[in-house]
């Protein structure tokens, strides 16, 4: 079935329901719908931080410090 089948279908079915029942469908579909925007961000977010490697300069941190730094040497 395709998707302007679906969508005819479902419209004509939404036409015999009552009011109130028709208000859950819709709150439903905010649902979904706002799920599937929540999971669309996620993956966007996922993508940047894979392919930007924010951490990076974790790997690589200077040394600020020497052993000369040491105002005591403990053995």
């Amino acid at each position: 079935m395709s998707k302007q089948e679906v969508i005819s279908k479902t419209v004509t079915i939404l036409d015999q329901l009552p009011v109130e029942k028709i208000q859950e469908i819709n709150d439903f579909a905010d649902f979904i719908l706002k799920k599937l925007d929540d999971k669309t961000l996620q993956d966007g977010i996922n993508q940047l931080v894979q392919k930007g490697k924010p951490y990076n300069f974790l790997e690589k941190e200077e040394d600020i410090y020497t052993v000369e730094d040491l105002k005591v040497n403990y053995k």
